[in-house]
């Protein structure tokens, strides 16, 4: 028997999504979320990136997953998103927005991050790689 393409290809899709749907509706909790309507004109958007160590790279996730919850609570942060690369463990990818650089320097002033940053030369290696970005197309 011959499925067509276009039902067998919706279905898998949705039965490939479900599971991420439902994880990100359980886990996010009321208000929560990105609000792209919040996010002013040139907003000051951060691409940065860290790799660890070599034998290091679960030390320094469980140093960097922490900072998830934390940056999110900070009610100038717009987004964050902290990422590991799948091919590299231990390759990490930081996308954050704040409304202005002097929120995102604030930011970085804050002990937790201050702390985080003490424990990178042990952990990372070379430091934190920061692009400077402007949110565009809103």
């Amino acid at each position: 028997m011959s499925i067509p393409f276009k039902i067998f290809g919706l279905s898998a899709l949705m039965l490939a999504t479900t599971p991420v749907t439902a994880f990100a509706q359980d886990s996010a909790a009321p208000g929560e979320g990105i609000r792209y309507a919040q996010i002013p004109r040139g907003a000051w958007s951060i691409v940065a990136e860290v790799r660890a160590k070599p034998g290091k790279e679960a030390e320094l996730r469980a140093a960097t997953l922490p900072l998830v919850a934390l940056v999110r609570s900070d009610p100038k942060n717009l987004v964050y998103f902290l990422q590991e690369d799948r091919a590299q463990p231990g390759h990490f990818i930081f996308y954050e927005v704040f409304p202005s650089r002097e929120d995102f320097e604030a930011h970085n002033a804050m002990p937790y991050v201050q702390a985080w940053f003490a424990r990178l030369p042990d952990l990372a290696q070379g430091g934190v790689q920061v692009m400077r970005m402007e949110v565009l197309g809103r």
